[in-house]
């Protein structure tokens, strides 16, 4: 059986293809620049990478592309689209109607349009891929895969906020959580190398790409999470602002006469980091201009980390204690500068970091043992598998089952 993977952003489609039950990823890549011009395919297949460009005015077009490289005789990996069984989208925000993976029918695209008010930068784009796949190949299942699902367990003292709580009942107005998938693969894997069952450990996740977000995982299920009613709350990261005084932002609305949706825009798209530096969102590129002396860079290093350094410490009290943290996505996977100073003054939680080892688990896809020698919580570099966690999600609602986060 043969299952695809899409999940589409506003500029861009990632997909996969699998062969399961083996889950053996037979191809994988990227269209990126979709509706702002010199669009092109990245495309992994047979130990070798395509590059090809093409004009992709719309997600139509770039998944249509996709589909041509799956079957493309010299760079596909099936014959035809025939033997593609199934289709799981990524979709960000299923607010509290979707606490599973759903197999998609109008009524699902409905209610996920519903919830683009809760994500109005990631759910218009995940139907837009949505709606392009069903066009494409009408006649298999298309299933949607929540970012939020994996956070259900959540209890309500951590989700429900100190506002009205008609606000709640009327508008949905709660904490929800992001990078579900991501958070639910590296929390099993990190009980697997461990020689555990999810049920036996206390997990802290943090997946830090240029969105951040932190979890706490007690005893397999998520216990808390750094992101709220949307993906803002929570940890700096490259443009979002993260926890945020929210008068401060009426404060500034009102100086600079700023409407609801200009300081969304700009809290969502000029803040965190870019808005620290003035210039900088890649980590690579502050942590280099810290080298050199800017002040401003150096600046927004001390705040991120220290940021997620609070967040250890409250999950860790949250939780009655953590026995493993977990660093994934890009940042977390690949740069032992920011793994150091997050767990810098942490020895006296029994959290310590071997130099030599974080120094070497540096990209590559490979899991690794970063732990000091005296270190009480095992700490993990575990790159994240959000397609496999898709692609499980799928076989499971094809058998008839819930996804395998509920």
């Amino acid at each position: 059986m043969k299952i695809m993977t899409l999940n589409c952003g506003s500029s861009s489609v990632k997909y996969s293809l699998w062969d399961v039950p083996a889950e053996v990823k037979m191809c994988s890549g990227i269209v990126e620049r979709i509706g702002i011009g010199s669009s092109f395919i990245r495309h992994q297949a047979h130990g070798k990478e395509t590059i090809y460009e093409h004009n992709c005015p719309t997600h139509d077009v770039a998944i249509k592309l996709i589909f041509d490289f799956l079957t493309n005789s010299k760079h596909g990996v099936i014959k035809d689209l025939g033997e593609v069984e199934a289709i799981g989208h990524r979709v960000v925000h299923g607010g509290q109607k979707f606490t599973y993976s759903t197999l998609i029918d109008d009524n699902v695209i409905k209610a996920i349009e519903a919830c683009s008010i809760l994500a109005p930068l990631h759910n218009p784009p995940n139907l837009s891929g949505i709606r392009a796949a069903m066009n494409l190949i009408p006649n298999i299942p298309h299933i949607a895969i929540f970012d939020t699902a994996f956070f259900t367990s959540i209890p309500s003292h951590a989700y429900i906020y100190a506002v009205p709580y008609r606000w709640y009942e009327k508008y949905g107005v709660r904490r929800y959580g992001f990078h579900g998938s991501s958070h639910s693969y590296v929390s099993r894997r990190a009980a697997e190398l461990l020689g555990k069952k999810p049920s036996e450990i206390n997990v802290i996740t943090l997946h830090i790409g240029n969105g951040v977000s932190i979890t706490a995982v007690k005893k397999g299920m998520a216990y808390d999470h750094s992101m709220g009613f949307t993906p803002l709350e929570g940890a700096v990261m490259g443009t979002r602002c993260g926890d945020l005084d929210v008068c401060a932002a009426l404060y500034i609305m009102e100086k600079e006469n700023l409407s609801p949706a200009q300081m969304s825009n700009i809290l969502n798209e000029k803040s965190g980091l870019l808005g620290i530096t003035g210039k900088y969102v890649d980590r690579r590129d502050i942590i280099k201009a810290a080298e050199k002396g800017d002040e401003r860079a150096k600046l927004a290093i001390e705040i991120e980390c220290y940021r997620l350094k609070k967040y250890i410490g409250a999950y860790a009290a949250a939780m009655g204690g953590v026995d493993v943290i977990v660093f994934t996505a890009g940042v977390g996977e690949n740069s032992p500068f920011y793994r150091a100073k997050i767990c810098e003054g942490l020895e006296s939680m029994g959290i310590e970091i071997d130099s030599d080892k974080n120094m070497q688990a540096i990209g590559g896809g490979k899991e690794s043992d970063i732990s000091g020698l005296h270190s009480r919580v095992v700490i993990y570099v575990i790159p994240t598998n959000e397609e496999l966690i898709f692609v499980r999600d799928v076989m499971a609602i094809l058998k008839g089952k819930h996804e395998i986060h509920s």
